[in-house]
């Protein structure tokens, strides 16, 4: 693997360090053309003042002057190049502390809008992790048909109010926010295929599976003519159909359900729905 990459290297001709091949051999062909041109220059200076005194004095201070501008333009150089290096590597290398956020908010489906809402991110120094985009349908809000849902990475100084405003401020419309896990990063298709294959194996780990895939802190076993407690926001709570007999009352009091994500549950419901529950 080493040889490859250092045969690569050859043949693109760069040195170990980044540097063209060709780009160091012409410069030390100019160097070497000058150092020429100077020579012939002093001797040329030497025949015309030929012995008078003030020919080698002349000589000497065009030495030192030449040497002095070299020593001065190499350092030059170095500072710059220093100077240039940081401002590449600021964003990267930079160690700050960072907190995950979870952003849903309803958009109007127009151009532009998502990059209205990524350019409000950017402008926060805040890095878009993930992004999923849903059709809500039927919406109370007039011409609002797209539910836009951002994990972020942002600066740890920033609250929720902060994001919630700048969301606000690019569009966004019923901006909810809430704090985000890495366990959010998961492709939410792939990571419903994983559950459904368990539970399909392990009927019993149904109401732990729904819970890992809707990210819902409270999931209770209900059986037909259950009251259900939906004091919360609206939509924090779901229903899911297991059995006849059976089903599963899933709650999220900080983030509504969205149809795709009763759909998903409804899907790995029926992984299991030819199974009796006792």
């Amino acid at each position: 693997m080493t040889r490859a990459r250092g045969a690569g290297r050859a043949r693109s001709g760069t040195t170990p360090d980044g540097r063209h091949v060709s780009s160091s051999w012409r410069r030390e062909a100019v160097e070497l053309a000058a150092l020429f041109v100077a020579v012939g220059v002093a001797h040329l200076l030497a025949t015309m003042l030929g012995d008078t005194e003030p020919g080698p004095l002349l000589l000497v201070s065009l030495g030192v002057a030449l040497v002095a501008g070299a020593a001065v333009h190499k350092r030059l150089a170095h500072r710059g190049g220093s100077a240039r290096a940081p401002r590449g590597t600021a964003d990267v290398g930079e160690d700050r502390p960072m907190r995950l956020w979870r952003i849903r908010t309803r958009v109007v489906d127009r151009p532009g809008r998502l990059a209205e809402l990524a350019g409000a991110f950017a402008r926060l120094r805040c890095n878009v992790l993930a992004l999923h985009i849903a059709a809500t349908g039927s919406s109370a809000i007039s011409g609002c048909d797209a539910l836009d849902e951002f994990v972020v990475e942002a600066p740890a100084g920033f609250t929720g109010h902060d994001l919630r405003a700048a969301v606000g401020d690019a569009g966004g419309l019923d901006i909810v926010v809430v704090r985000a896990q890495v366990k959010d990063l998961i492709d939410p298709g792939v990571q419903a295929l994983v559950l459904a294959h368990r539970v399909s194996e392990d009927p019993g780990r149904l109401p732990e599976a729904m819970a890992e895939l809707l990210r819902a802190p409270d999931v209770q076993w209900r059986r037909p003519g259950d009251t259900v407690d939906d004091a919360g926001e609206l939509g924090t709570t779901l229903v899911v159909s297991v059995h006849p007999e059976r089903a599963l009352l899933v709650s999220r009091p900080d983030l509504p359900f969205t149809p795709t994500e009763a759909a998903r549950a409804a899907a790995l419901a029926t992984s299991v729905r030819q199974r009796r529950y006792s």
